[in-house]
């Protein structure tokens, strides 16, 4: 493919089919693909069959390798000539590295492209009919992290739709911060485990008994937490697929 380059390439949520047409082309194109754990591994059938593929792990605290590492082997294929895709779920600046990697690229003059990948916290959702808005009822979204340093404290803004991404561990602050923001201890709320794939699977409730509920289902990551009475029209729509 010529000169160096790297692609940052959002894979989207789950399903394989969902990542975008450019992207697909780039995986197609490309001399190696370093990958994480949570983009899908349907997508690697597709790649040149000369291609050099490397896991990079990096689920739920777990990595194979460390984002330094992985800055340096960007860089190194880079400045060998060539041209490679760097897989991330979902969207690769929700949420994700990418804007530290694409900085890193920056800074030692390295040429890059951000292929946009549909995000999880969106998309999710929409798997089991749940909207994140309606006109003229439910205006508003926030989109947080579950998971923060000691230091910081978790968000709940006065949003008529939060949802969360790494909440499972920390379930019990999630909600504490939920409930201490104003919101009804009876407010819908679901779990969405490995949405989009074969195996999703929805686990739902109030936050009065969600956390005793994600435990009494093994709720396990990767998970998106979504809080709001938006969460009723799944019901509607998708009854069949509920718990």
């Amino acid at each position: 493919m010529g000169k160096g380059k790297v692609y940052i390439i959002g894979t989207g949520p789950g399903d394989w089919e969902l990542i975008t047409v450019k992207g697909l082309k780039r995986i197609k194109e490309v001399d190696v693909i370093l990958y994480d754990s949570l983009a899908s591994k349907d997508l690697l059938r597709f790649a040149n069959k000369k291609a050099k593929v490397i896991c990079c792990g990096k689920s739920d605290g777990l990595h194979i390798l460390e984002q330094s590492q992985i800055n340096k082997l960007l860089l190194k294929f880079a400045r060998q000539g060539k041209c490679v895709a760097r897989l991330k779920g979902g969207d690769p600046f929700v949420f994700s590295r990418g804007i530290e990697e694409a900085l890193y690229l920056k800074s030692k003059g390295i040429n890059f492209e951000i292929i946009q990948g549909i995000t999880s916290a969106f998309s999710t959702p929409e798997s089991f009919g749940i909207p994140l808005t309606r006109k003229g009822k439910y205006s508003s979204v926030a989109v947080l992290t579950g998971r923060k340093s000691n230091q910081d404290k978790l968000d709940a803004p006065d949003c008529d739709t939060l949802i969360y991404l790494m909440a499972v561990a920390n379930l019990k602050t999630v909600v504490k911060t939920i409930l201490d923001s104003g919101k009804a201890k009876f407010t819908p709320c679901a779990f969405i485990e490995r949405g989009t794939t074969r195996t999703e699977r929805i686990t739902s409730g109030t936050l009065a008994d969600i956390i005793k509920k994600a435990k009494e289902y093994g709720v396990k990551p990767p998970a998106v937490f979504i809080v709001g009475e938006v969460v009723k029209y799944g019901k509607r729509i998708y009854g069949h697929k509920f718990d």
